[in-house]
């Protein structure tokens, strides 16, 4: 590989990771807390810097982006972030 190649797929998944990071701001999309696994957050209120650092599972403050309406379907789901 080339560092023109290694350059081009680091400034790649930059994006990729900021593309994920605001997925929950869609219109079509909610933020709902409590049901992530470990590691498979897309963010928290307040606990850490972002997506992927959840450290246990079903944090209450820890969420995962959904289609609207999908989330208070689901067992421990929650639309405010928990204490």
């Amino acid at each position: 590989m080339t560092s023109k190649t290694v350059l081009a797929a680091a400034i790649g998944s930059l994006f990729m990771l900021s593309a994920t990071a605001f997925a929950a701001d869609d219109a079509n999309t909610e933020k709902c807390y409590g049901i992530a696994k470990s590691g498979k957050n897309d963010c928290a209120a307040g606990a850490h810097a972002c997506a992927g650092q959840s450290s246990k599972d079903k944090s209450p403050k820890e969420f995962v982006a959904l289609p609207k309406g999908t989330c208070e379907r689901i067992v421990g789901g929650s639309l405010t972030p928990g204490k």
